[in-house]
């Protein structure tokens, strides 16, 4: 038997999926929520977390994801597993396809994030969490007074770098070019910060540690030659890619891919609302997403009153 029409889907299961499922729950409109296959987003993958607010002492990634979950479900909201394999919005209601048979909604809430590019290391996915990063302001201040490599030559890697500089003992950029793709202030910047070193031409062979970082094993692309640098910590800064092929040729998006919002969350399809990093490429922070994720439960709500479905 198909479900009835729902009159709010989430797509996306991090803090701005499970903040939008509180807030539409508590709002009586008994959102539907699919986690994906890889539940609790970005958090999932990380250890302790300092920065979002309530929490004195932290809390570790993974707990913070099951508590906002639980109290998602204490209001009503209803979750399940597995990815959605299609969307299609060009008739209404909205229709969401999955494996276990298709869901038709009147609105739809999208968080399905952005995923940091990796370097595809077996060591790099082991360590994650546990030395290697890919969020300098989520990750910085547990590098007091250790050395520190950032892989990347692009404005997020620079930019990583320079603010790495407030904790590390130094920083080594690690890029496989002979310059950089920052821009020219940027560049100039890191180059005159003496905590910053370079270390040109080369690519990430392997990180080595047991439990933690130790070093990087570095191989130089014009010349072959390898060689180990002690660090304690990676910082991959090597670009996100937006979670949005379901979407494209349906939504507006920019050259990047990231989702196109206005007027809060709206997207370029009544209805249709974003938040989190599937839609924020320059914050990227739990909170935000959080905070966006309220703000597409209540323009959904509005949506749903103010059109009377």
């Amino acid at each position: 038997m198909a479900d009835a029409i729902r009159s709010v889907t989430i797509v996306g299961s991090g803090p701005a999926g499970l903040t939008a499922a509180l807030y539409t729950a508590r709002a009586n409109l008994k959102p539907l929520l699919f986690e994906g296959l890889e539940a609790g987003g970005q958090l999932m993958l990380t250890t302790a977390v300092d920065n979002f607010p309530g929490f004195q002492d932290g809390i570790m990634g993974p707990d913070l994801m099951a508590a906002m979950r639980a109290q998602a479900e204490r209001f009503g909201a209803e979750f399940r597993g597995g990815n959605v394999t299609g969307i299609t919005l060009g008739d209404r209601p909205f229709r969401v396809a999955t494996g276990d048979g298709d869901v038709e909604t009147r609105a739809l809430i999208i968080a399905t994030g952005a995923s940091a590019r990796l370097l595809g290391l077996p060591s790099e996915r082991t360590l994650l969490g546990h030395g290697v990063s890919t969020c300098a302001t989520c990750d910085g201040f547990f590098f007091r007074g250790k050395p520190i490599a950032v892989v990347g030559g692009g404005d997020s890697a620079i930019e990583e770098a320079t603010f790495l500089t407030r904790f590390a003992s130094h920083v080594t950029i690690i890029h496989r070019r002979d310059s950089l793709r920052a821009s020219k202030i940027m560049q100039d910047k890191a180059r005159a910060n003496h905590k910053i070193s370079f270390e040109w031409n080369a690519e990430v062979t392997d990180i080595l540690g047991a439990g933690g970082v130790e070093a990087v094993r570095v191989r130089h692309v014009d010349t072959g030659m390898e060689k180990t640098i002690p660090v304690e910590g990676v910082f991959v800064a090597i670009g996100h890619t937006p979670n949005t092929d379901l979407f494209k040729g349906q939504l507006d998006m920019d050259a990047a891919g990231y989702l196109v919002t206005h007027a809060g969350t709206r997207t370029s399809v009544a209805g249709v609302f974003a938040c989190g990093d599937v839609q924020d490429h320059i914050y990227r922070q739990a909170i935000t997403a959080a905070g966006s994720g309220c703000m597409a439960a209540m323009d959904a709500e509005r949506y749903l009153e103010e059109s009377g479905i």
